[in-house]
């Protein structure tokens, strides 16, 4: 038996926001036929901000004619102080439906990811100051009511994606078209022009997608111009947590090397991937079943640990990567429990950290106002050929707990009511315990 030990005593800090998403629920309210919606249950799992990144892939945010910037303004010639040169009508009914579930906006000024032979969009705008001033109009739009538009509280706005993918790749570059140093230009012009219209909003990006060094130069750059950045978004997709803590970490060195000591570390794409290429179908079978639900849990337990300020999972889009929600039915997968649990915690006073480590057995606790005890505890190894494990929890005290359970043949659901904290926990796991 392998035994877990908590001192709820010893009271640490608040939960971060950790089951943020990219991709927004899933509903048409405009029409009344073929009627499917997420928005109950995305609603349940108290997901704080959805990145609408990537959502003018699917129809159900509005398809071709939402989000990105050459969707809401598609003719860069016309006028930027006209709304009558914007199409805000799809994004605008997704954001409503982004409010009606509780969830914030976090917005990406740019372009979605262009897979096809030949790009559009992540072209880099023929003038950098014009494409600032249609950033500056999208957001006037969306939090000052300009043209018909909104008074929302939508305080991330986040420039371009992912401009180090494909850096050698000339004929295929998916997300910016254009060099380095044209990048360093466009993020310089936007971010100083946005934050001077906009002082109390954040701004930040790039979306890093996995280039460390290119992003130190990004830093330092962006140090010597003093260009605002009040968050560094980035990126990683692997198998197991350790190598999402160690990029986390070299990170936040990153940060505060470069005098950024303020700015926020977000985690705003990141997922299972054993491989882009021959184990990309392994990949996306495994983000879809226990395995990747147990991956997620276990990733969000440990950067509750970690110098990350938010994880934002890719996505919960209806695609071969939302491990969340079914692409058919709507209907919530195996890995819609990690976040669902783990909103939970926000009704936590504070945090108990195990004071001891089991190989493989990652765990986030909190005690709430009442000094009930909340506990989430994940078996989680790529290696799928390991064995189950006893896990017991020691708690200090006695008391009566609620038992759910997520493995191969439950699905979130109260399985017991016990004094007992001993569990027989298959590899690729994870139960919630409640005090009651």
């Amino acid at each position: 038996m392998n035994t877990i030990k908590f001192d709820l005593s010893k009271k640490g800090g608040t939960f971060k926001i950790l089951n943020a998403t990219n991709g927004g629920p899933w509903g048409k309210r405009h029409v009344v036929d073929q009627l499917r919606s997420n928005f109950d249950a995305y609603r349940a799992a108290r997901i704080p901000y959805s990145r609408n990144h990537d959502s003018a892939m699917h129809g159900v945010y509005g398809g071709p004619y939402s989000h990105d910037i050459t969707c809401i303004f598609p003719r860069f010639d016309a006028d930027p102080y006209d709304p009558a040169s914007y199409d805000f009508a799809c994004t605008d009914e997704a954001i409503r439906c982004c409010h009606a579930v509780g969830t914030k906006t976090f917005f990406r000024l740019g372009q979605t990811i262009e897979h096809q032979i030949k790009k559009h969009g992540t072209i880099p705008p023929a003038d950098f100051k014009k494409w600032a001033v249609i950033c500056e109009h999208i957001i006037r739009h969306y939090t000052e009511g300009w043209a018909d538009g909104f008074d929302a509280d939508i305080e991330y706005w986040e420039i371009w994606n992912e401009p180090d993918l494909d850096l050698d790749d000339a004929k295929n570059k998916r997300t910016w078209g254009g060099t380095k140093a044209q990048f360093f230009d466009l993020y310089e012009t936007a971010s100083k022009h946005l934050k001077e219209n906009f002082p109390n909003l954040k701004i930040g990006g790039p979306a890093l997608a996995h280039d460390m060094a290119w992003g130190e130069d990004f830093l330092a750059e962006m140090q010597k111009r003093n260009a605002p950045l009040d968050f560094f978004s980035w990126h990683i997709y692997c198998t197991e947590p350790a190598p999402l803590i160690e990029r986390s970490k070299k990170v936040d060195a990153l940060l505060k090397k470069y005098g950024f000591d303020r700015t926020e570390s977000i985690l705003n794409e990141w997922n299972y991937v054993r491989g882009w290429v021959e184990d990309f179908k392994y990949s996306i079978l495994a983000i879809h079943g226990i395995k990747g639900a147990a991956f997620t849990m276990a990733c969000i337990s440990e950067a509750q640990k970690a110098p990350i300020d938010m994880l934002m999972y890719y996505d919960t889009r209806p695609s071969a990567f939302c491990g969340i929600f079914d692409y058919y039915s709507y209907d919530p997968l195996k890995g819609y429990y990690a976040l669902y649990f783990y909103g939970m915690f926000y009704d936590m006073k504070h945090e108990v950290r195990a004071q001891n480590e089991i190989e493989n057995v990652y765990t986030l606790c909190g005690v709430d106002a009442n000094g009930k005890m909340l506990c989430v505890v994940t078996n989680y190894s790529d290696d799928d050929s390991l064995g189950n494990k006893k896990v017991a929890l020691d708690i200090g005290r006695c008391g009566k707990f609620e038992i759910y359970r997520v493995d191969s043949t439950h699905d979130g659901e109260l399985c017991e009511t016990t004094e007992k904290l001993e569990f027989d926990m298959e590899n690729q796991s994870f139960i919630l315990v409640k005090e009651i």
